[in-house]
Protein backbone atom coordinates (compact mmCIF):
# COMPACT_ATOMS: atom_id res chain seq x y z
CA UNK A 1 0.00 0.00 0.00
CA UNK A 2 1.14 3.15 -1.00
CA UNK A 3 1.85 6.32 1.37
CA UNK A 4 -0.53 8.98 1.26
CA UNK A 5 0.32 11.67 -0.95
CA UNK A 6 3.06 10.04 -2.24
CA UNK A 7 2.01 10.51 -5.88
CA UNK A 8 5.04 11.46 -8.18
CA UNK A 9 3.03 14.67 -9.26
CA UNK A 10 5.10 16.36 -12.51
CA UNK A 11 5.62 20.07 -12.22
CA UNK A 12 4.51 21.56 -15.67
CA UNK A 13 3.14 25.18 -16.68
CA UNK A 14 -0.14 24.89 -19.51
CA UNK A 15 -0.75 27.48 -21.61
CA UNK A 16 -4.11 27.70 -22.00
CA UNK A 17 -4.91 29.99 -24.31
CA UNK A 18 -7.69 29.25 -26.16
CA UNK A 19 -8.36 26.13 -24.51
CA UNK A 20 -11.67 24.76 -23.70
CA UNK A 21 -12.08 24.64 -19.47
CA UNK A 22 -15.27 23.28 -18.42
CA UNK A 23 -16.10 23.84 -14.59
CA UNK A 24 -18.91 22.00 -12.65
CA UNK A 25 -20.37 23.68 -10.33
CA UNK A 26 -21.25 27.54 -9.42
CA UNK A 27 -20.51 28.72 -5.93
CA UNK A 28 -17.31 30.47 -4.39
CA UNK A 29 -14.83 27.81 -4.74
CA UNK A 30 -15.99 27.21 -8.53
CA UNK A 31 -15.53 31.26 -8.67
CA UNK A 32 -12.38 31.57 -7.70
CA UNK A 33 -10.88 28.45 -10.53
CA UNK A 34 -13.08 30.19 -12.80
CA UNK A 35 -11.04 33.57 -12.40
CA UNK A 36 -8.10 32.14 -12.31
CA UNK A 37 -8.73 30.01 -15.79
CA UNK A 38 -9.89 33.12 -17.27
CA UNK A 39 -6.60 35.37 -15.95
CA UNK A 40 -4.68 32.32 -18.32
CA UNK A 41 -6.87 33.00 -21.25
CA UNK A 42 -8.78 29.65 -21.10
CA UNK A 43 -12.56 29.49 -22.86
CA UNK A 44 -14.29 28.54 -19.82
CA UNK A 45 -17.49 27.05 -19.64
CA UNK A 46 -19.65 26.76 -16.67
CA UNK A 47 -21.98 24.32 -15.57
CA UNK A 48 -23.99 24.49 -12.40
CA UNK A 49 -27.69 25.13 -11.63
CA UNK A 50 -27.10 27.87 -9.72
CA UNK A 51 -23.95 30.45 -10.06
CA UNK A 52 -22.57 33.24 -7.82
CA UNK A 53 -23.30 37.22 -8.49
CA UNK A 54 -19.59 37.38 -9.59
CA UNK A 55 -19.99 34.20 -11.71
CA UNK A 56 -23.17 35.93 -13.06
CA UNK A 57 -21.39 38.85 -13.75
CA UNK A 58 -18.65 37.50 -15.73
CA UNK A 59 -21.57 35.87 -17.86
CA UNK A 60 -22.86 38.93 -18.83
CA UNK A 61 -20.26 40.27 -19.90
CA UNK A 62 -19.48 37.70 -22.44
CA UNK A 63 -16.37 35.94 -20.42
CA UNK A 64 -18.01 32.66 -19.14
CA UNK A 65 -20.49 30.56 -21.41
CA UNK A 66 -23.21 29.47 -18.59
CA UNK A 67 -24.98 25.97 -18.49
CA UNK A 68 -27.98 26.41 -16.53
CA UNK A 69 -28.78 22.86 -15.02
CA UNK A 70 -26.93 19.82 -13.47
CA UNK A 71 -23.59 18.31 -15.07
CA UNK A 72 -24.45 14.63 -17.21
CA UNK A 73 -22.34 12.55 -18.99
CA UNK A 74 -20.99 13.95 -22.32
CA UNK A 75 -20.70 17.87 -21.19
CA UNK A 76 -16.55 16.97 -21.69
CA UNK A 77 -16.48 16.47 -25.16
CA UNK A 78 -13.97 18.94 -26.49
CA UNK A 79 -12.60 20.16 -22.70
CA UNK A 80 -8.96 19.94 -22.84
CA UNK A 81 -8.85 20.72 -19.13
CA UNK A 82 -12.03 20.34 -16.15
CA UNK A 83 -12.29 21.41 -12.39
CA UNK A 84 -15.24 20.75 -10.44
CA UNK A 85 -16.40 21.75 -7.42
CA UNK A 86 -19.76 20.40 -6.45
CA UNK A 87 -20.87 18.80 -3.09
CA UNK A 88 -21.95 15.74 -4.79
CA UNK A 89 -19.27 12.67 -4.25
CA UNK A 90 -21.76 11.07 -7.19
CA UNK A 91 -20.96 14.16 -9.37
CA UNK A 92 -17.67 14.16 -8.80
CA UNK A 93 -16.96 11.19 -8.64
CA UNK A 94 -18.99 10.95 -12.75
CA UNK A 95 -17.07 13.91 -13.83
CA UNK A 96 -13.85 12.77 -12.74
CA UNK A 97 -14.92 9.37 -14.56
CA UNK A 98 -15.81 10.43 -17.80
CA UNK A 99 -12.60 13.15 -17.42
CA UNK A 100 -10.28 10.26 -17.41
CA UNK A 101 -11.99 8.39 -20.17
CA UNK A 102 -11.71 11.38 -22.33
CA UNK A 103 -7.82 11.70 -21.98
CA UNK A 104 -8.88 15.44 -20.24
CA UNK A 105 -6.67 17.53 -17.23
CA UNK A 106 -9.14 16.85 -14.55
CA UNK A 107 -8.81 18.37 -11.21
CA UNK A 108 -12.27 17.74 -8.49
CA UNK A 109 -11.45 19.94 -5.66
CA UNK A 110 -10.47 18.50 -2.05
CA UNK A 111 -10.47 15.03 -3.57
CA UNK A 112 -6.67 13.95 -4.62
CA UNK A 113 -7.68 10.54 -5.55
CA UNK A 114 -10.36 12.01 -8.22
CA UNK A 115 -7.00 14.42 -9.99
CA UNK A 116 -4.90 13.79 -12.38
CA UNK A 117 -3.25 17.25 -11.72
CA UNK A 118 -3.13 19.26 -8.48
CA UNK A 119 -3.06 23.10 -8.45
CA UNK A 120 0.21 24.77 -7.02
CA UNK A 121 0.22 27.64 -4.53
CA UNK A 122 1.16 30.86 -7.00
CA UNK A 123 3.87 33.74 -6.20
CA UNK A 124 2.92 35.66 -9.59
CA UNK A 125 4.97 38.54 -11.00
CA UNK A 126 4.64 39.17 -14.38
CA UNK A 127 6.31 36.80 -16.33
CA UNK A 128 7.95 35.19 -13.21
CA UNK A 129 5.69 32.56 -11.55
CA UNK A 130 6.90 30.74 -8.05
CA UNK A 131 4.86 27.39 -7.65
CA UNK A 132 4.46 25.44 -4.12
CA UNK A 133 2.72 22.22 -3.53
CA UNK A 134 3.05 19.76 -0.79
CA UNK A 135 1.44 17.22 -3.37
CA UNK A 136 -1.80 17.99 -1.12
CA UNK A 137 -0.29 16.57 2.13
CA UNK A 138 -0.08 20.29 3.67
CA UNK A 139 -1.81 23.27 1.74
CA UNK A 140 -1.33 25.36 5.00
CA UNK A 141 2.52 25.30 4.37
CA UNK A 142 2.30 25.81 1.02
CA UNK A 143 -0.03 29.02 1.52
CA UNK A 144 2.76 29.90 4.60
CA UNK A 145 5.71 29.55 2.01
CA UNK A 146 3.44 31.33 -0.88
CA UNK A 147 3.54 34.53 1.83
CA UNK A 148 6.69 34.52 2.60
CA UNK A 149 8.20 34.43 -1.07
CA UNK A 150 5.68 37.42 -2.07
CA UNK A 151 7.55 39.42 0.58
CA UNK A 152 11.14 38.03 -0.56
CA UNK A 153 9.97 38.26 -4.24
CA UNK A 154 8.29 42.04 -4.37
CA UNK A 155 6.61 43.78 -7.61
CA UNK A 156 9.95 44.39 -8.46
CA UNK A 157 11.10 41.50 -9.65
CA UNK A 158 8.05 42.23 -12.58
CA UNK A 159 9.95 44.74 -14.67
CA UNK A 160 13.25 43.13 -13.73
CA UNK A 161 11.88 39.88 -15.21
CA UNK A 162 10.35 41.58 -18.39
CA UNK A 163 13.32 43.53 -18.90
CA UNK A 164 15.41 40.23 -19.09
CA UNK A 165 12.94 38.80 -21.50
CA UNK A 166 13.19 41.71 -23.63
CA UNK A 167 17.80 41.10 -23.48
CA UNK A 168 17.40 37.87 -24.29
CA UNK A 169 15.95 38.03 -27.37
CA UNK A 170 18.11 40.87 -28.68
CA UNK A 171 21.21 38.09 -27.72
CA UNK A 172 19.76 35.15 -29.43
CA UNK A 173 19.24 37.52 -32.22
CA UNK A 174 22.13 39.46 -32.34
CA UNK A 175 25.20 36.93 -30.95
CA UNK A 176 26.08 34.66 -33.45
CA UNK A 177 26.85 31.08 -32.54
CA UNK A 178 25.40 28.94 -29.92
CA UNK A 179 25.23 28.42 -26.18
CA UNK A 180 29.07 28.63 -25.70
CA UNK A 181 28.88 32.74 -27.37
CA UNK A 182 25.93 33.47 -25.68
CA UNK A 183 26.14 32.05 -21.92
CA UNK A 184 28.72 34.42 -20.89
CA UNK A 185 26.44 37.34 -21.42
CA UNK A 186 23.43 35.68 -19.99
CA UNK A 187 25.86 35.00 -16.50
CA UNK A 188 27.56 38.29 -16.79
CA UNK A 189 23.56 39.86 -16.63
CA UNK A 190 22.63 37.00 -13.72
CA UNK A 191 26.00 37.99 -11.42
CA UNK A 192 25.00 42.01 -11.92
CA UNK A 193 23.42 44.61 -10.23
CA UNK A 194 21.01 45.45 -13.46
CA UNK A 195 18.21 44.14 -10.63
CA UNK A 196 19.26 46.73 -7.96
CA UNK A 197 19.56 49.13 -10.57
CA UNK A 198 15.94 48.56 -12.24
CA UNK A 199 14.68 48.22 -8.54
CA UNK A 200 15.97 51.93 -7.36
CA UNK A 201 14.03 53.29 -10.51
CA UNK A 202 16.85 53.76 -13.07
CA UNK A 203 15.91 54.42 -16.51
CA UNK A 204 17.76 51.28 -18.39
CA UNK A 205 17.45 51.06 -21.92
CA UNK A 206 17.67 47.49 -23.32
CA UNK A 207 19.73 48.56 -26.31
CA UNK A 208 22.31 50.18 -23.86
CA UNK A 209 22.40 47.76 -21.66
CA UNK A 210 22.98 44.47 -24.44
CA UNK A 211 26.35 46.59 -25.26
CA UNK A 212 27.34 47.13 -22.23
CA UNK A 213 27.30 43.62 -21.24
CA UNK A 214 27.91 42.22 -25.01
CA UNK A 215 31.26 44.30 -24.70
CA UNK A 216 32.55 41.88 -21.84
CA UNK A 217 31.24 44.27 -18.72
CA UNK A 218 31.67 41.26 -16.11
CA UNK A 219 30.63 40.73 -12.98
CA UNK A 220 33.21 42.47 -11.24
CA UNK A 221 33.22 45.08 -13.70
CA UNK A 222 29.63 45.88 -12.61
CA UNK A 223 30.33 45.28 -9.15
CA UNK A 224 32.96 47.95 -8.95
CA UNK A 225 30.61 50.77 -11.40
CA UNK A 226 27.79 49.91 -8.46
CA UNK A 227 28.59 53.59 -6.95
CA UNK A 228 26.98 55.48 -9.97
CA UNK A 229 24.24 52.83 -9.94
CA UNK A 230 23.28 53.21 -6.29
CA UNK A 231 20.30 54.42 -5.09
CA UNK A 232 20.67 57.56 -3.43
CA UNK A 233 19.94 57.87 0.34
Amino acid sequence: MSEPYSVPYYPVFLDLRGRSAVVVGGGSVAERKISTLLEYGADVTCIAPTITPRIDALVADGRVVHEERGYVRGDLGGAFIVVCATDSTEVNRAVYQEAEGRGCLVNVVDSPELCNFIVPSIVKRGPLQIAISTSGAAPAVAKQLRCELEQLYGPEWEDYVAFLGRMRRIVMERVVGGEAERKPIFEAIARSNLFERLACGEECDVEEVFVEFASGCDADSNTDASDEHACEG
